[in-house]
């Protein structure tokens, strides 16, 4: 894929960077994060990076069915949300689009209900607790996504 049009959607209590646990998040505000990802994607070449936050699961979702029109890949850190919202998994299946999930924090190493994701199926890779580098490692990947042959 060259020159994607990339939807970043941050989801619950994402507003909360710097403040939510420090020592898990990192110090980063959620405005810090989307100058490095935005600087990730000009130095990478994307064209076009926009930033999507919400504390609402079905606002997610319409979000989610906006990209349809919008977007070309997707990075996802959809927060809580991801161990449990079934709708966010079928809106991201609407979608349609080359997905990466992503979360700051290590998910693997934490708490037990926090190591299963219920979209990490659709997408093309998950990246976890590599702070804001892990949004860099999910643009590339995004870039060098081959798209599926039309059949």
């Amino acid at each position: 894929m060259s020159a994607p049009r990339v939807v970043v959607l941050h989801g619950v209590n994402l507003d909360q960077l710097g403040v939510r646990d420090p020592a898990v998040y990192g110090s980063q505000t959620l405005s810090d994060l989307e100058a490095a990802i935005s600087g990730f994607a000009r130095d990478l070449g994307i064209r076009s990076v926009v930033f999507e936050q919400t504390n609402f699961e079905g606002e997610y979702v319409e979000l989610l069915h906006k990209t349809r029109d919008t977007a070309d890949a997707l990075i996802l850190n959809p927060g809580a949300w991801t161990h449990y919202s079934w709708a966010i998994r079928d809106a991201l299946e609407i979608a349609g689009h080359p997905a990466v999930e992503v979360h700051l924090s290590d998910v693997q190493a934490r708490e037990e209900w926090r190591r299963h994701s219920v979209i990490s199926e659709l997408c093309i890779g998950t990246i976890s607790g590599k702070g804001a580098d892990g949004y860099r490692e999910a643009l590339e990947l995004l870039l060098h996504h081959e798209a599926p042959a039309a059949g």
